[in-house]
């Protein structure tokens, strides 16, 4: 199946929409082509050419949705890294190879304390230094974060596979 990138009229990346939908905004005069980079798509008397990027002649206003916080969120937002000392999963710590599975989720002000579970509050950790930690903030513990853990951004657009080249400059690749 083809996809095609679609731009808002600031060349801001808005989705990536089927050539179906494409070759519709296309023959109704609503998007220009972005790029000289085309797919054909063959039809029943002739192939059109359609490209790979498209974008919108008038600027749309794209809703913005707030994440929810999840453990599988943190741990993907924080690449399965730990923040206190910086290993990752797939890399190895006492002789064993850390997993995904591995690594836990650590609230910087303890659940005991009062501490939520929210983006702000949580961090990914391996499983020593989680246990390091305990029941104690990191300046209690004598353990610095490598980074401050943040809501995510919700305005990507995630692109699996192999990605074109004439996205690649739309896109933060």
């Amino acid at each position: 199946m083809v996809v095609v990138l679609l731009l808002n009229a600031t060349y801001e990346p808005l989705a990536v929409i089927p050539q179906r939908r494409a070759m519709s905004l296309l023959l109704r005069g609503g998007v220009d082509a972005a790029t000289d980079e085309t797919v054909n798509v063959p039809g029943i008397t002739s192939t059109i050419s359609i490209p790979t990027v498209i974008r919108l002649r008038r600027y749309v206003q794209a809703p913005r949705r707030g994440v929810r916080w999840s453990r599988r969120g943190v741990l993907q937002r924080d690449l399965y890294t730990c923040v206190y000392c910086n290993i990752r999963a797939g890399e190895p710590r006492s002789g064993k190879l850390l997993t995904k599975s591995d690594f836990t989720i650590d609230h910087v002000i303890p659940r005991s304390r009062g501490g939520r579970n929210s983006w702000g509050n949580t961090v990914c950790a391996c499983p020593t230094c989680n246990q390091r930690k305990r029941d104690r903030t990191p300046h209690e513990a004598g353990m610095t974060m490598h980074w401050e853990p943040k809501t995510p951004r919700v305005d990507y657009l995630v692109a699996s596979g192999e990605v074109p080249k004439a996205w690649k400059i739309y896109l933060e690749i």
